[in-house]
């Protein structure tokens, strides 16, 4: 089983792909609106993005390039093309194969899907490249103290400042997969990527923050229906690589503070399972759980391939009075729990999702201490009667918080323990570099508000973040410190999305201030008047789908 994994993951090795702005994500965001204004079922929890898209949704045919009838038909899948310009510094996540990196980058997809019986073959590669420009990142002036503390969660992650030294290029499978049907279930190999949980930017577990993995896949592309309601679920095995690169771009400080990656792959098993009860029409429940392990820690064993279903409590695996076996397994634990329910009535929804990293002890230390090794997310989406021509207001909002809880002090000390996304050993929750999750950065939150007018799939608005930058590290670094103060970025974005005959089109224009940019002093800066070193930088992303052929009448 093991050798057979390896080969399969080896042939599909390293899937990458810019999936914030393709039809699904169209359609994700257009049919979650339809919810609210009553155009749509509720049969869709939006938690496990794997909805069907119909290119009719977007007033368009596929191409067809061959066709013997409704047995086989090989369609041309539309270009995807994705671009972000980034000036002084790094910004943004949630946009797939594309890198905190600031100057210029680009990705395009495109390819072919056919369909033979119940067999489904999607094949969209994607070329990806960055000018990967050099930036002002962490500063080399800091004490060595503050440096351990820095290389702490550097060590246990896999998300580096830069991405090596110059143009930055990958060429992979981008959106690919080979499948079989039967119902609503679906059963096969993929590269593309996962979103489990309500979350409109941002996922605790799997998101479109990061190229798409190699994996195998068993779920459902349609909600299942039962005599109870509805149910989405999958379950994954699959391939993760490190980035391979440096923490910073200080090669002294790498060399004095930096555990290097020994070039190992690792297993990644997860599952997510969401109900919608057929009593409630609109709410919708469900859990995510994932694993990974280095391939050389990894056993041969049914609970070494499929952990997910191991016991939640830590008491479980005590031998001898602890769990010094059981740690030294080398494995990664996430969980997450999740609810959204959609209100026609009143034309919104509300959702959450509380994740943990690592085992409670056993329930009752669950109860007691939910706040140890948590995150969470907030969001709601609140269509409003104002409308403009054929426009209606939107409003749509999340709280993102991976800050660990006060209670770290009480249970490791002043200097705090571990962040979300972060492992002694299995190092980061990531695929080549990037956060599988949530893309804001080590033990950060932010605060997302968007207001635009909406129609279809056009749109016009504007959006407003805030963004706390490693607050575990500053807490861990700088807590006692009155002079350094937290880094903060307060950006305004400014969206347009048009939809032009042929063409999809997506813009977003985002002024960044940082305060306290890395947490540097200004040089006029004293402990009685403190003053951080602040910086304003420019972000402009374009996405654009080209469909080849002609507009439906």
């Amino acid at each position: 089983m093991r050798v057979f994994l390896i080969f399969l993951f080896s042939a599909v090795c390293s899937g990458v792909f810019a999936q914030s702005l393709i039809p699904e994500f169209w359609a994700n965001e257009l049919f979650r609106r339809n919810q609210l204004i009553g155009i749509d079922s509720l049969d869709y929890s939006f938690s496990l993005r794997s909805i069907e898209t119909d290119y009719n949704d977007f007033g368009y045919n596929q191409k067809v390039l061959f066709d013997l009838g409704d047995q086989f038909r090989i369609h041309q899948s539309p270009v995807f093309i994705n671009s972000k310009f980034l000036t002084k510094r790094p910004y943004g996540f949630g946009d797939g194969s594309l890198i905190p990196t600031p100057g210029l980058q680009i990705s395009i997809l495109s390819g072919i899907n056919a369909k033979w019986r119940f067999i489904y073959l999607d094949i969209q590669p994607e070329l990806f490249f960055s000018t990967n420009s050099q930036f002002a990142g962490y500063s080399s002036d800091f004490s060595n103290t503050v440096n351990r503390d820095k290389f702490y969660f550097w060590n246990n992650s896999d998300y580096p400042e830069r991405f090596g030294n110059g143009v930055y290029s990958r060429l992979g499978w981008g959106q690919s997969s080979l499948t079989f049907r039967y119902g609503s279930f679906e059963t096969g190999v993929s590269t593309k990527n996962l979103w489990w949980g309500p979350g409109q930017w941002n996922s605790l577990i799997f998101s479109t923050n990061a190229p798409g993995f190699p994996h195998l896949t068993f779920k459902t592309f349609k909600p299942a229906k039962t005599f109870l309601g509805f149910f989405e679920g999958e379950i994954i095995a699959g391939r993760l690589e490190n980035s391979g690169f440096d923490a910073v771009q200080d090669e002294e400080l790498n060399d004095l503070f930096f555990r290097p990656f020994t070039g190992d792959w690792r297993y990644l098993n997860g599952i997510t399972l969401t109900y919608s009860p057929k009593w409630t029409k609109g709410l919708s429940f469900g859990f995510s759980r994932t694993f990974q392990v280095y391939s050389q820690q990894m056993g041969n064993t049914f609970s070494d391939y499929l952990p997910i279903f191991e016991a939640f409590q830590k008491e479980s695996f005590f031998q001898d009075g602890n769990s010094v076996i059981f740690d030294g397994n080398g494995r990664d634990q996430q969980i997450s729990i999740f609810a959204k329910v959609v209100i026609p009535k009143v034309k919104t929804d509300l959702y959450f999702e509380f994740g943990k990293r690592d085992h409670n002890f056993n329930w009752r230390e669950f109860i007691l201490n939910p706040e140890h090794a948590r995150a969470f997310i907030f969001g709601f989406n609140q269509m409003l009667n104002y409308k403009y021509k054929d426009y209606q207001l939107q409003l749509r909002g999340e709280i993102v918080h991976q800050q660990e809880s006060v209670n770290r002090i009480v249970r490791y000390g002043p200097k705090g323990g571990l962040a979300w996304h972060t492992h002694t050993r299995a190092r980061g929750f990531s695929h080549l570099g990037q956060p599988l999750g949530v893309g804001l950065g080590i033990g950060s939150n932010s605060q997302t508000l968007e207001v635009a007018m909406v129609e279809n799939l056009n749109k016009f608005g504007f959006l407003i973040e805030r963004l706390e930058n490693h607050q575990d590290f500053y807490y861990r670094a700088f807590g006692t410190d009155s002079e350094r103060k937290p880094w903060i970025d307060l950006s305004l974005g400014f969206l347009y999305d048009k939809k032009f005959k042929n063409l999809l089109l997506s813009s977003k224009l985002q002024l960044i201030h940082a305060r306290n940019y890395q947490w540097q002093l200004d040089p006029a800066s004293s402990p009685d008047f403190p003053k951080g070193k602040n910086l304003t930088s420019v972000m402009g992303q374009v996405s654009a789908i080209y469909f080849w052929n002609k507009k439906k009448d």
